[in-house]
This record gives C-alpha cells, sequence and structure tokens, in this order.
C-alpha cells in the first residue's frame, strides 16, 4: 500500500511522525499534570524568574474589562512593548506596538493604533479570542525585545526566534524561525515564516525552509542565509537545556530570542512541540531521540548533557526532510 511504503521511507530516513511523537514521547515522557505551567505564558514567565531564567521584562497584567480603565496609566510610561494573550498560541493574538504620540501607538508594518483601539484588542483577548479552546483570558504586556544585530538582518517586520527541542534536558535539534512578509512580522512556518536548521553544536545554519521547500535567501531582505551563525550559542542551549528542570517535561520545545542589550530570553515553552524543525534541518528526529533513550540513565547535570550533544550530534549531510511533516 502506497501509505505504507511512503511511511517506511520516512522511518529509513529517520523522520519523527505525529502519530509517533503522540503516542512514543508526548504521552509517555509529558505528565498532563505539568501541561498548566507551559499553556500558560505568564506562570511560564513567573516561573522562570523564580528559576533564575533570564525572561523580557514584564510591564504589567490585565485580568478584567473593569482594569481597561487604567490602561492608559499603564501604557503612559512606555515607549516600545508587547501585549499578548496569557493562552494563547502560535502567535495568534500578539500586539507589538511602539509609541507615535500621546494618544496613538503603530505597529511594526506601520499600522497606527488609538488607545480605544487597543482597549478594544485587549477586551478580545478577555474573552478568550486568541485563547486555547476559547476559554476567557488574561493579558500581559512585556518588554519588547530589539533583535540582536547579527539576526535582525534575517527577519522582515518581526523578531526572529530560535526553537530548541528539549528530551530528557539534552538539546536534541534547533532552528531559527524568521519572519517574514508573508507571515506578518510572525516567525510562524504555517504562517509563511522561513524555518533554518541549525547545527545544534555550533549554531551555524544548515539550510533554509520556506513553506516545505528549500531556499536560500530571505524572501523579503535577500539576505543569505548561508553565513547565518547564531552568537552565545552555549549559553543559549543552557538557558533552552533548564526548562527541563524548570517544567518537569520529559520532550519540550523552548523558544529563545536574543536580544541585543539583554542576550537569550525565554519566551515560552511548548509541551506539543511541532515537527518542521525536521523540515528545516534536513535530519529527522527519531534516531537522536533513540540515542538519547539508550545513554545510562544517571543524574546528568546541564553541562555535562550539552558537552555530549557537542561531541554526538554534529550536521549530518543528509537530503532535506521529507515535505509533508507537520508541525510548528
Amino acid at each position: 500500500m502506497l501509505w505504507l511504503k511512503r511511511r517506511n521511507n520516512l522511518r529509513a530516513k529517520g523522520i519523527l511522525g505525529i502519530n509517533e511523537r503522540n503516542i512514543a514521547y508526548i504521552s509517555r515522557y509529558n505528565e498532563r499534570k505539568r501541561f498548566p505551567l507551559v499553556d500558560n505564558k505568564l506562570l511560564t514567565k513567573r516561573a522562570a524568574q523564580q528559576a533564575g531564567i533570564a525572561v523580557p521584562e514584564l510591564y504589567g497584567v490585565i485580568e478584567s474589562t473593569y482594569q481597561l480603565r487604567t490602561l492608559a496609566n499603564l501604557l503612559e510610561p512606555l515607549d516600545q512593548f508587547v501585549i499578548k494573550p496569557t493562552r494563547g498560541s502560535g502567535g495568534k493574538g500578539i500586539l507589538v506596538l511602539s509609541r507615535q504620540d500621546e494618544r496613538n501607538f503603530v505597529k511594526p508594518g506601520g499600522q497606527i493604533l488609538s488607545l480605544a483601539e487597543i482597549r478594544h484588542y485587549i477586551s478580545n483577548i478577555l474573552s478568550g479570542v486568541y485563547s486555547l479552546g476559547g476559554q476567557p483570558d488574561s493579558a500581559f504586556i512585556e518588554a519588547l525585545v530589539i533583535s540582536d544585530p547579527g539576526l535582525e538582518q534575517y527577519s522582515y517586520e518581526g523578531l526572529p526566534d530560535i526553537r530548541v527541542v528539549i528530551f530528557q534536558g539534552f538539546p536534541v535539534m534547533a532552528m531559527l524561525r524568521c519572519p517574514t512578509h508573508a507571515s506578518d512580522g510572525k516567525a510562524n512556518l504555517h504562517q509563511g515564516a522561513v524555518g533554518v536548521g541549525i547545527d545544534i553544536t555550533t549554531g551555524n545554519a544548515l539550510h533554509a525552509v520556506q513553506n516545505n521547500r528549500v531556499i536560500s535567501n530571505h524572501p523579503d531582505t535577500g539576505v543569505d542565509f548561508s553565513d547565518l551563525v547564531i552568537s552565545e550559542w552555549t549559553t543559549l542551549l543552557t538557558l533552552a537545556s533548564s526548562c527541563y528542570e524548570l517544567t518537569g517535561l520529559g520532550y519540550l520545545g523552548s523558544d529563545i530570542v536574543i536580544d541585543r542589550s539583554h542576550g537569550p530570553l525565554l519566551l515560552e515553552i511548548n509541551a506539543r512541540p511541532g515537527l518542521s524543525i525536521q523540515t528545516a534541518s534536513g535530519i529527522g528526529l527519531r534516531d537522536r531521540l533513540m540515542t538519547i533513550q539508550q545513554l545510562p540513565k544517571s543524574n546528568w547535570d546541564i553541562e555535562a548533557r550539552i558537552a555530549y550533544i557537542m561531541a554526538n550530534f554534529g550536521a549530518i549531510d543528509i537530503e532535506p526532510a521529507a515535505a509533508g511533516v507537520r508541525g510548528c
């Protein structure tokens, strides 16, 4: 049967499929009781702060429509900021703003919003328009991350971030997600952002894909991805790996940004990281996950885990992972 032949071909290339991911890794290694911590971005941020993990500065939280009366006072001292739904997913509901004057604000694409329009937008967040399952939500306002100069050329009207897949505390695969015009400045591959596979041992680019097609240059800025190197790579891997201790999740995705002043910062943690990272990297996840599973059980600290990865998981010359692998 055709589907069976295709599945066997993917398995031969080490590609992890969505059903295997769900059953063999998410269900097996992620206890349901631990999901609320990562499904709520505000809880994640506060837990990370308590653990000494660097995150963007929190300016305020809005939990009711009554608090919208004081929105002007909250925003008054802020020149640049981001508004996020606490339980949003896939980049939905995130609003990036800069102050234009006392009454108006501007989005990265140039659209001007009044205070009344921002108040209405937050009201939609509270009603659950952007939340998982459409449940009532809260909004929080945090500092706008200013991209590291080495990465901003790989982005269009948005902030590039780095997704690192962590298994049993080991960073096993990484990609840079680059916003584009097609993705409306969002680092979401499903919306048209570019995924750049990153060598987990060096921080160097492997190759890039957009909409499951290999590309060499950013579609908007024209910059060549072949010269891309992510700075402070070991520091970034250390931060990403620490999310294992923070959450107790055995299989997770750490989303990290590099601020030009503060270095790597944790944005959020995903308990169900998608599989497009394989397409971006041209490498399947299965073999790496199985390698970690077969390691002797011991108290590996973060430094030891990263040292193991550095010694064993260098870039492999392999055909790009098959198009059609789903996930974000």
